[in-house]
C-alpha cells in the first residue's frame, strides 16, 4: 500500500483497511468482499445504515459505525470543499452544489434552514426538523429563530426527498408559501426552497413559485 498509494487500492481492500480485523474462517479482506456483494457497490454499501451493515458476517455494530463514520467524513470534506470555494450565493445551483453531497444519500428527510449575511454568503445552516415533511411540524419561530440568532436577513430553505422524486408535493408548497409571507412580516427574505433528491434539485424560484 505505501508503495503504490491509496488511490491504487481496490474498493475492498479500503474497506479492509477500516474493518482492521476479519471474522473466524474468514480474512478482512474476504469479508470486505462479502460486504460489497451484499450491498453491490460502496456507493449502495454509504446508504446503508448500522442495522443493516452489522449482520453481516465479521462486522457488528463498532464496525459498521466506522464505514459509516468514514462515509460521513468523505461527504463532510466534499460539501466543504464546495463550501469554501464559493465566495458569494449567485444562484440556486450554488446552494444544491454544497448540499447535495449532505443530503443525497439520507434515507430520512430533513428539512434546513441556511443563513446569508448581506452579501449572500452563508453563516450558518441548521437542520429544523428530521422525518416526514408536515407544515404541523415546521414552526415559522423555529425556522426564523434561527435567522435572529445569527443576524441574517436572507435565508433559504433546503429539504431532501429520499424517495428521489425531485417535484415538490402539495405539503412543499404550502410550508413554502407560510413562510414566505411569514418572512414578510418580520422582514426576513425567503430566497428560495431548494429540494435535494439524488444528485439533481428542484428550486422554488427557478420555477417561479416563489
Amino acid at each position: 500500500m505505501f508503495l503504490r498509494g491509496v488511490q491504487a487500492l481496490s474498493d475492498s481492500e479500503l474497506l479492509a483497511i477500516l474493518l482492521r480485523t476479519g471474522a473466524k474462517g474468514e480474512s478482512v479482506i474476504q469479508v470486505s468482499i462479502n460486504l460489497l456483494k451484499k450491498f453491490g457497490n460502496i456507493g449502495l454499501l454509504a446508504n446503508q445504515n448500522i442495522s443493516s451493515i452489522a449482520k453481516i458476517r465479521g462486522i457488528g455494530k463498532n464496525k459498521a459505525a466506522t464505514l459509516l463514520a468514514a462515509f460521513e467524513i468523505s461527504r463532510r470534506i466534499e460539501s466543504g470543499n464546495k463550501w469554501f470555494s464559493k465566495t458569494k450565493i449567485v444562484s440556486p445551483k450554488d446552494v444544491a452544489d454544497i448540499f447535495i453531497p449532505l443530503l443525497r444519500d439520507e434515507i430520512r428527510e430533513n428539512f434546513i434552514v441556511v443563513c446569508l449575511n448581506s452579501s449572500n454568503r452563508i453563516i450558518k445552516y441548521e437542520i429544523i426538523s428530521t422525518g416526514i415533511l408536515n407544515s404541523s411540524l415546521i414552526h415559522a419561530r423555529e425556522v426564523f429563530k434561527t435567522a435572529f440568532e445569527h443576524n441574517s436577513a436572507n435565508i433559504i430553505l433546503i429539504h431532501n426527498h429520499p424517495s428521489g422524486n425531485i417535484e415538490p408535493s402539495n405539503e412543499d408548497k404550502n410550508i413554502t408559501r407560510k413562510l414566505v409571507e411569514a418572512g414578510k412580516i418580520i422582514d426576513v427574505n425567503v430566497f428560495d426552497h431548494i429540494i435535494v433528491a439524488g444528485n439533481d434539485y428542484f428550486s422554488f424560484i427557478e420555477k417561479k413559485l416563489i
